[in-house]
Formats: structure tokens, C-alpha cells, sequence
């Protein structure tokens, strides 16, 4: 899929990531000038150094001053900002449990990057746009957010938080031609999952088998399909499309397939 970004300026969160780098990589090659934002700047620096035109920064998404000055800093550099993808985000892993136990400490954490994070770079990002009336703001929630999953009770709240966030800005942003949408990925394979997902002789484990025993596809979604979606959706061409949370899933939240 090609997409003329050429001259457009794409700040993306969490960049230094899989799924940030995928879908800076992707905007890149499209002819966007991509700033890499990731709380590990090492990391930023490294995925940026893979495509031209682009740069690593530090920013805490839960910092707002730093938010503040790398979006500022932005402008300055590059005079405008046209493409805010907020991909940061965190959750927990072994130690998910039922409501009664979450500790106050994980739900703070969690929240305050998975939402109030994305509310900061969302709040000075389009501050800007307004300036320009126009531009595009894609946030990455979860199917979390549209169907609950069970033990993760703050990142359930946050991602549907993050959805209903997605609507409520576009509502608000429509009159500056400012476009809005959301992408929820279902269960994505990096490399740090594959392990997971397959053995090393390449065969599904018994957990990979039973996650996606719910899946119509039948198979992990890869980074580069969420990336594909996130381009899609600030193509020129998809100018009447906002305020929509679009599930990339491989049917989970269609239905269930399970054999009982």
C-alpha cells in the first residue's frame, strides 16, 4: 500500500518499540518526516536510525512538561505537526489478578501511561493542529478495550478509556479538520511473543493453541498489520473517516469459535 505522506511531520509514541517502530517505519517510507518519541531514548535513537528523514527523542508520555517541550520542539524543527500516533503503553505481565487483589500501585502506573499519558500528548499535539486546522490523531487502544479481558482490570479500564477518548476528541476536533480514529489491536507476535506462541520447532505451544483457539484467522496478528492499518487511516484519501475505533483482531471480537 502507498500512501503520498511527502512533507507530512508524524510524531509517534512509544517508538521504540515493535509495534511504534513498525508504524513509524511504515510512515516513513511513505515520505513522512518522523520524530520517534519512546521513554527509552537508546531505544528511540536505534529504530530511527533505520529510515531517513527521521529522529530519536526521550519523552515520558506521563511527563507533561517533556510532552510540552519535544511537541514544541517538534514545530520548531519541522513547522508543523500533521500525524500524532499515541502507541505508547504498558501492562502488566505475571502478576495480573482479580480486582480484589490489584495492587493500587499497578492500576496507578498503567492508567497513567495507557490514558493520561495519551490525554497529555493528545491535549499539546492538538493545540497545535487547531493552529494548522487540520491534521490526524490515531490511538492505539486493544481489543481490551472493546471486550474485557479476565485478570487485567486497569488495562481493560484504560484501553476503553483510550476508545471512548477517540470519540470524544473527534467530536471536538471535527470543526478543525482534525481526524480522530482508533486502532485496536488484538493478539499481536513480536519477537519477544513468538517464543510464546511457538515452539522452537515452529509448532503452536499448548498456550499458543489455546489463545488462539478464538481467533478465526487461526494465527497471531504481525506488527507490519497494525502499521498497514495506522497508514490507511491517515492516507489523504481517508478524509470522511473519524471518531472510529477499528478492532484489527483477526475476527476475535466477531465471535467466538471455540468448540464448546
Amino acid at each position: 500500500m502507498d500512501v503520498n505522506l511527502k512533507d507530512k511531520i508524524a510524531l509517534v509514541t512509544g517508538a521504540g518499540g515493535h509495534i511504534g517502530s513498525a508504524i513509524s517505519e511504515i510512515l516513513a517510507a511513505n515520505g513522512a518526516k518522523v520524530v520517534y518519541a519512546d521513554n527509552n531514548i537508546d531505544a528511540a535513537k536505534q529504530a530511527a536510525s533505520k529510515t531517513a528523514n527521521s529522529v530519536g527523542v526521550a519523552m515520558d508520555v506521563t511527563d507533561e512538561q517533556q510532552v510540552k517541550q519535544v511537541i514544541e520542539k517538534t514545530v520548531k524543527d519541522y513547522g508543523c505537526l500533521d500525524i500524532l500516533v499515541n502507541n505508547a503503553g504498558v501492562n502488566l505481565g505475571s502478576e495480573r489478578c482479580t480486582i480484589d487483589q490489584f495492587k493500587k500501585e499497578h492500576w496507578d502506573w498503567i492508567l497513567g501511561v495507557d490514558l493520561t499519558g495519551l490525554f497529555l500528548v493528545s491535549k499539546y499535539g492538538s493545540q497545535q493542529m487547531i493552529k494548522q486546522k487540520s491534521g490526524r490523531i490515531i490511538n492505539i487502544s486493544s481489543i481490551a478495550g472493546l471486550v474485557p479481558l479476565r485478570l487485567q482490570s486497569a488495562y481493560d479500564a484504560a484501553k476503553a478509556g483510550v476508545v471512548n477518548l477517540t470519540k470524544a476528541m473527534a467530536v471536538e476536533l471535527g470543526q478543525y479538520n482534525i481526524l480522530v480514529n482508533c486502532i485496536a489491536p488484538g493478539s499481536i507476535v513480536t519477537s519477544g511473543t513468538k517464543k510464546l506462541f511457538y515452539g522452537q520447532d515452529g509448532v503452536p505451544t499448548e498456550w499458543g493453541k489455546d489463545l488462539l483457539s478464538h481467533i478465526p484467522l487461526g494465527r497471531p496478528g504481525e506488527c507490519s498489520e497494525i502499521a498497514h492499518s495506522v497508514l490507511f487511516l491517515v492516507a489523504p484519501e481517508s478524509s470522511y473517516l473519524t471518531g472510529q475505533a477499528i478492532a484489527v483482531d483477526g475476527g476475535w471480537t466477531a465471535g467466538y469459535i471455540r468448540n464448546f
